[in-house]
């Protein structure tokens, strides 16, 4: 099974790999293999392990190199180093690949990974020669993050993806479906409180609704209430009017007003008579 890396020069030179490999056999294969392990930018080796020819070779005298392929397909410089006194001595092209595939092993389990760490299972001298490795990754397009050299840890962001063992699907497989269970129910969930979400939203506009008719019918009513009846006095107005209508009492009162007018005109009128005649 194959991951994923590299760019797309590098994808030709894979494909020249594999043709050459169809016709190979034996010594040669073996050698082809050598030179695919070192070649850069070459990082899956899925498909050249699935070809029958290149599968003949673990029960040949060419075994070592078969266990060597698988290692750099699956494993990771810490597996070479165990297995080592039986293996082929490995080029300094060959180790820096397998120390950038371990990187990317390390990378799919902790996306803060401790200098410490780097250095116990690349089996480096120190800092600088694990900086420059892990530039080297960076520049290969096998991994992307960032070197934080105060809490001396690698940060990354982005890894490629490695040759998968045909006994890993099941596994990979059962947790893909998993995951889209939980996403199943989390969609579910968020369903749910959509629907909540309108009906409250129409109970609320419901209510508004209906308050608004209350209020205009309230602000109705209360204008009816308001306006005058004939004969009555309007609100404010002072003294009688076209509208007014006294009551009993208050008409007596006014009828007293009245002939108390009269009586004093009287009394003015007379009182200017007399002066005129004295004059």
């Amino acid at each position: 099974m194959e991951g994923g890396g590299g760019g797309t020069s590098c994808r030709l030179s894979q494909e020249q790999f594999l043709l050459l490999a169809k016709a190979a056999r034996g010594a040669a294969l073996a050698s082809l293999i050598h030179q695919v392990l070192e070649a850069p930018g070459i990082y899956v080796f899925g498909e050249l392990l699935d070809m029958p020819a290149v599968r003949e070779l673990a029960d040949s005298e060419f075994s070592p190199v078969f266990r060597l392929l698988t290692i750099f397909a699956y494993g990771t410089y810490a597996d070479y180093l165990a297995e080592a006194a039986n293996l082929p001595p490995l080029t300094e092209a060959q180790k820096n690949k397998l120390r950038h595939l371990s990187v990317v092993t390390l990378a799919a389990k902790i996306k803060c990974i401790p200098y410490s760490v780097l250095l116990e299972q690349l089996q480096l001298k120190n800092v600088r020669q694990l900086e420059d490795l892990v530039i080297e990754a960076v520049y290969a397009d096998v991994l992307r993050g960032s070197l934080d050299q105060r809490n001396q840890r690698l940060e990354v962001d982005y890894s490629i993806g490695r040759d998968i063992r045909r006994e890993e699907l099941s596994t990979i497989t059962r947790t893909l479906q998993e995951w889209c269970q939980g996403c199943e129910v989390v969609l579910s969930g968020i369903e749910e409180q959509v629907s909540r979400a309108n009906q409250h939203k129409e109970q609320q506009l419901a209510l508004k609704q209906q308050i608004e008719s209350e209020v205009s019918a309230d602000n109705s009513s209360r204008c009816g209430s308001h306006i005058p009846r004939p004969g009555a006095t309007p609100h404010g107005a002072q003294g009688a009017g076209p509208w007014h209508q006294p009551a009993p009492g208050e008409q007596e009162n006014l009828q007293s007003q009245r002939v108390s007018r009269h009586h004093r005109s009287l009394e003015r009128g007379c009182w200017c008579s007399a002066v005129v005649l004295a004059l």
